[in-house]
C-alpha cells in the first residue's frame, strides 16, 4: 500500500481510539514525506538534529516537528527556533539549556520526560526516583521557557508481548501518579508517547496517547548521513 493509503488507515485506527500518530520520518526522503503531508499528516518526528534542521528547512511550516531521539545539550540551539515538542528530555541539565535557548528565542517549548522502562542498557531515561527527583527540585521550579506535557518511553526490543504490556502499564500507572501528584491542575500535562511500529497496538491498550510510527507508514528505512553547515 501507499504512504497515503497507510496514513489513511492508521489515522483512522488512532482517531478511533483518541490516540495522535505521529510520523516518524527519520532516513525517509522529502517526496516520502511530502505524500505523508498531503494525505494529511502534520505531526513527524525525527532523531537526529542534522536531517531535522534539513527537513524543517525545506519543508511546510505548518508541520509539527518532535524531536524524538538523543539531545545532546549542544544541539539544542539549533532545534530551539522552531520545535514543537522534544520527547527525549533525560535530564534536568537538558532542560536546562532547552530553557536558555527557548527564552533566547521568546518561546516556551513543549517537552517529554523520557522514563526508562527497557531491560536494555542501550537506552535511554530517567528512572521513576530520578524523575520525581527532578520534579522536585528547586532548579526544576526557576525553568520558565519550558512545559512538560507528558512522560515518553520505549519498550523492549523483543516478541515477548507481556513483557511490553507489563513496561506500558508500568509507564502508564507513573504517567497517572505524576499527573496527580505534580499536575492535577495543568491541563496540558496530556501526553503520554509509547508505542512503536512493533508494538503500538499494546501501547494503545495500555493507555498511550500519542503512537511514533515509522516502518508502518513508510516502510523499510534507507540510511542517509545529514550534516550541519
Amino acid at each position: 500500500m501507499s504512504i497515503a493509503g497507510n496514513i489513511t488507515n492508521l489515522k483512522n485506527e488512532t482517531d478511533r481510539e483518541g490516540v495522535i500518530l505521529l510520523a516518524v520520518s527519520k532516513t525517509k526522503p522529502i517526496e516520502d514525506i511530502l505524500e505523508a503531508y498531503t494525505a494529511g499528516q502534520r505531526i513527524f518526528g525525527e532523531n537526529q538534529v542534522q536531517e531535522l534542521v534539513d527537513k524543517y528547512e525545506k519543508l511546510p511550516k505548518d508541520i509539527e516537528w518532535h524531536l524524538i531521539g538523543h539531545l545532546q545539550s549542544n544541539k539544542v540551539k539549533y532545534i530551539a527556533p522552531f520545535i514543537s515538542m522534544i520527547q527525549s528530555v533525560d535530564s534536568l541539565k537538558l532542560l536546562q539549556e532547552i530553557n536558555k535557548q527557548a527564552l533566547k528565542n521568546d518561546r516556551v517549548i513543549d517537552c517529554l520526560l523520557q522514563i526508562y522502562i527497557a531491560d536494555e542498557e542501550t537506552k535511554f531515561g530517567l528512572g521513576f526516583d530520578e524523575a520525581i527527583e527532578l520534579l522536585r527540585s528547586d532548579e526544576f521550579a526557576q525553568l520558565k521557557n519550558i512545559r512538560i506535557r507528558g512522560l515518553m518511553g520505549i519498550a523492549t526490543n523483543t516478541d515477548n508481548e507481556k513483557q511490553i504490556g507489563e513496561e506500558y502499564y508500568e509507564l502508564d500507572t507513573f504517567f497517572k501518579g505524576i499527573k496527580l501528584s505534580f499536575y492535577r491542575k495543568d491541563k496540558a500535562f496530556d501526553t503520554l508517547s509509547m508505542g512503536m511500529s512493533s508494538d503500538y497496538k499494546i501501547a494503545i491498550e495500555k493507555g498511550s496517547t500519542m503512537v511514533r510510527l515509522g516502518s508502518t507508514i513508510f516502510g523499510s528505512r534507507v540510511v542517509k548521513h545529514w550534516k550541519l553547515n
